[in-house]
């Protein structure tokens, strides 16, 4: 027995000394060793998911499709709030959490204590650097809470360098958060590259330089040819379709799109709505890049890069029109050219990048009809006149509506208050009038979601986006299809999968390559970057780290 025992402890003991030790690098603490140099966030604006595959085969190999192929793909990817417009898109992705506590609940919504109308990235309190111009006065002082740029600035006591650029302001600053290095944005007026007093009192000398390359000169003396033979755009509609938008000065939707600059209007305004948007944009982050020396520290950088063009290109054309597929087999060659940049500046394998969209786009309705499938256009005043009436009738004249803005229905509630009628009997009265309403499936009671016949699933994406102060009481939900206020031309903002579902890919340092099918959310993009960085995630993050995406 003794001896059995003796064999047993020297069994033991000897199996100790020469097990392998396992590993743990998932779980390490980070260190400036291993960490990515620097994290690159992009956001296309407007890109639906099924433009990754649609457009697959015409993609290069370096550009989405070196995300896709040898990179991480969550594919089934949805916004969490119903509110799916670019300013709180760009928010969400950053912060890891939802309208309801990050305050942007839209590009421009009500707020009560101010009593007017308020953009989303807008800031009185600071002056334009660049330029004598307005469009400077901007910052993030209305997002309430942290981005992953944020806390990777608190994780290295300000050593790590963050950048936001866009030619939308707010695709630029939301993105950046309160503690970045800068911020720019596109100037139509003078087609310069601005910021505001909130980062600088002057602009860095890599900006000037750029700046007076004067590409926006250069480009606006071009044409927009298509890429390819026109016959070879077999992904889209043919080149000429009634639903389709013009351009400034064209009069028709049609190739080649020259660019002509309309009396009283901001002379590279026009650049927006084509590919050159796209290249000025790549163009302007490589010089930020070089010019801020981005993943040469000792500490991870990071760079927010949004991709403004195939907004406005998919409001003018349309999901399926030559112009879309066009400037994303564009835009994918822009891509290509950065992330081969960055293997050569910053070294492979030393980068991560993610990216993601900040909303979907609806079909045209009239793409939609020639299928048979419900759409349909509701004129922009429809439903605040129909409101407005049925609260006149019921109640006598007043300033019964605040603002209609984003399908939501601000009440004036003093008025309501004074006049001791309760917010619900109101609601009852403008529900019954607007069910009356073509393209009308419900009107929702944002302060008691709980009372309205709805799905669970989308009676969530309804409670992350109600901020009281800034949100409307009543939100108008239309028919899957059906939209206000453009009959050429798409847009975006409800809560259905069109709107909804956007990529969300992972590239690069730390990410192990493959696929999931399971539900993902934007929220869940902050903390899994935050988790691959080794530091806390947002303040207001309500998302998890995509584990299967972390080697």
């Amino acid at each position: 027995m003794r001896s059995f025992l003796s064999v047993v402890v020297l069994t033991f003991f000897v199996g100790t000394a020469f097990a392998q030790p396992r590993k743990t690098t998932a779980t390490r603490p980070a260190t400036p060793q291993n960490r990515p140099k620097l994290v690159v966030g992009i956001v296309v604006d407007q890109m639906r998911y099924d433009y990754l595959y649609r457009y697959y085969d015409k993609y290069t190999t370096r550009g989405f499709r070196r995300l896709m192929d040898g990179g991480f793909n969550a594919r089934n990817n949805h916004y969490h709030y119903a509110a799916t417009y670019t300013g709180p898109g760009h928010a969400a992705i950053y912060t890891g959490s939802a309208p309801a506590l990050n305050g942007i609940v839209g590009n421009d919504f009500y707020d009560r204590n101010l009593g007017r109308m308020v953009y989303c990235a807008e800031d009185t309190t600071v002056s334009t650097v660049g330029n004598d111009g307005t469009a400077g006065k901007m910052s993030p002082r209305n997002l309430l809470v942290t981005t992953v740029g944020d806390q990777l600035k608190l994780a290295t006591d300000g050593r790590a360098k963050v950048v936001g650029i866009a030619l939308k302001d707010r695709g630029a600053i939301l993105p950046a958060g309160h503690a970045a290095n800068g911020a720019y944005w596109f100037d139509s007026k003078d087609g310069s590259f601005i910021s505001s007093t909130f980062y600088h009192t002057e602009l860095p000398q890599w900006v000037n330089e750029f700046n007076a390359r004067k590409l926006p000169e250069q480009y606006i003396k071009q044409k927009w040819e298509p890429l390819l033979p026109i016959n070879q755009y077999t992904e889209s509609t043919a080149d000429d379709e009634p639903y389709e938008a013009t351009l400034p000065g064209e009069s028709k939707p049609t190739f080649p799109h020259e660019f002509v600059v309309q009396a009283g209007s901001s002379k590279y305004e026009v650049l927006r709505t084509s590919p050159y948007g796209d290249m000025l944009t790549s163009e302007f982050a490589l010089a930020a890049i070089k010019g801020e020396k981005l993943g040469q520290n000792v500490v991870p950088d990071m760079l927010c890069v949004s991709y403004s063009s195939p907004d406005y290109i998919g409001h003018a054309f349309g999901t399926h029109a030559v112009e879309t597929e066009d400037n994303y087999l564009r835009l994918d060659k822009q891509l290509a050219n950065l992330f081969d940049q960055l293997d050569a500046g910053v070294g492979k394998g030393q980068w991560l990048a993610f990216l993601s969209a900040d909303h979907g786009v609806a079909d045209v309705p009239g793409f939609s009809q020639q299928y048979r499938i419900p759409a349909g256009v509701k004129s922009y005043g429809e439903v605040n006149d129909a409101a407005k009436a049925a609260l006149e009738k019921a109640y006598g004249p007043g300033r019964w509506i605040l603002a209609y803005f984003n399908q939501e229905i601000y009440l004036n509630t003093d008025l309501l208050a004074e006049k001791k009628i309760p917010v619900q009997e109101a609601y009852e009265v403008v529900k019954r009038a607007l069910l009356k309403q073509r393209g009308v499936v419900n009107v929702l009671n944002l302060r008691n979601l709980n009372g309205d016949a709805l799905p669970e699933a989308q009676a969530d994406l309804f409670r992350n986006v109600y901020f009281p102060n800034r949100s409307g009481d009543i939100y108008v939900l239309q028919q899957a299809g059906w939209f206000e206020g453009r009959t050429k031309g798409t847009t975006h903002g409800t809560s259905y999968a069109y709107d909804t579902h956007v990529p969300f890919l992972l590239y690069g340092w730390g990410v192990r390559p493959g696929q999931i099918f399971r539900r993902t959310h934007i929220y869940d993009i902050a903390p899994t970057i935050a988790a691959l960085l080794g530091i806390l995630e947002p303040s207001g993050c309500i998302g998890d780290p995509v584990g299967e995406a972390i080697k």
